[in-house]
This record gives structure tokens, sequence and C-alpha cells, in this order.
């Protein structure tokens, strides 16, 4: 939930922490509005923990029903209007991967749910897939063997959270976050980002 770490277990709790990741050289892709921009970034491994990587996408949700596709997709412009801004983090090093969300211009004082999947985001809101999990099992779905991001919306909408894991995101494996209705293992979706993780070297498996 969020505020909160899962129990810890057999597959390493999460941790709300982030390590940033500097003196990073970034290259820049940009996006238009209802898509996305992103910024891959390689650490020379100066800090603590050895080499770093990471990737930073964000971009601006639109209907589904958009004539160009969206990469951020609302399904309920009530919980998810139009323009809302949604921002992706994932830094890896020596010490695991931090996946950390913020967004802005979401409903209000809402609980949302949110959650890593395996697949990209498309018209229909199950286009997504499952949940990303560390290790498949339909009894494991927890804050330790997937990625959980549950935040709850301020005054202006804006929320922030991040999650920690000792395991990382392996390339084609995890493609999107979904925002759900409301928190906990699973819901109606009510927003999705596509986002590459793992297209970049992660040294973390």
């Amino acid at each position: 939930m969020a505020g909160t770490a899962g129990a810890k277990g057999p597959h390493q709790a999460r941790k709300r922490v982030v390590r940033v990741v500097g003196g990073a050289a970034a290259l820049l892709l940009a996006g238009s509005v209802g898509s996305a921009s992103a910024a891959y970034a390689e650490d020379g491994g100066t800090g603590r923990g050895g080499e770093g990587r990471g990737l930073t996408v964000d971009g601006r949700f639109a209907p589904a029903s958009a004539f160009v596709p969206p990469r951020a997709v609302s399904y309920d412009p009530a919980l998810v209007p139009a323009g809302g801004w949604i921002r992706i983090e994932h830094k890896t090093d020596g010490e695991g991967t931090t996946v950390t969300v913020r967004v802005k211009g979401l409903k209000p004082g809402h609980a949302f749910g949110m959650h890593v999947h395996e697949k990209a985001c498309g018209v229909d809101p199950k286009a997504a897939g499952l949940h990303y999990q560390h290790v498949k099992d339909p009894k494991l779905v927890d804050p330790d063997n997937e990625v959980w991001l549950d935040f709850t919306t301020d005054a202006a909408g804006g929320a922030e959270t991040s999650a920690h894991h000792t395991w990382g995101l392996p390339q084609g494996v995890a493609n999107s976050v979904v925002l759900h209705r409301e928190q906990g293992g699973a819901g109606e979706r009510v927003g999705c980002f596509t986002v590459p993780f793992g297209d970049f070297t992660t040294g973390v498996k």
C-alpha cells in the first residue's frame, strides 16, 4: 500500500527509498502530448554501489479514442483527466532497482493503485496484460514479488512514490504501469502508461 512496505519474505521487501544516479549523460527523445519523452542515462559508477543506469519517461494522458494512439492512456477522465502528467524513473545499480512515479493533474485526494505490467498499453484496458512478477506465481500477488506504486493524490492532484527491489526488470518483460481505481492487488483499470522497462543494461537479474 502507499507509504508502507510489504511484509518481508523470500522475494525481498521493497524499500521506499530512491538512490540518485548522478553524473549522467542523457539522450532525450521528445514526444508529443499524449505520447512521451524519454531520457536514457548512464553513470560511470563513481557513487557507492558501482555501475548504475537509468530510464526516465514522461507523458500526458489522452483518451484511448484519440486520433493518434497515446502512450499515456486515460480510461476514466474523471480520475485521470486528459492532460494529466506522469513521469516514471527506473534506476538500477549493484544494490538493486528502484522505480519512482510522479503525477500531476489527476483527481485530487484519490487513492490510486498502480503496478508494473507485462505488456504495452492499448485501447482496451486489458491490453497491458498481467502484473510483472519476479517469480511467476498467481499466489504471490504482493509488493515483494511485484512492483507496486500505490499513491494518494494531494489537493492539486499530484503525488510521488517509489518501490525498491534487489532484483531487476529484464528487457521485454515489463512494458507499462497501470493505474487502478483502488489500491491493492487488482481492480478496475483507469489509466495506463507505456514504459520500456529494461531497455538498458541493468546488471541486475
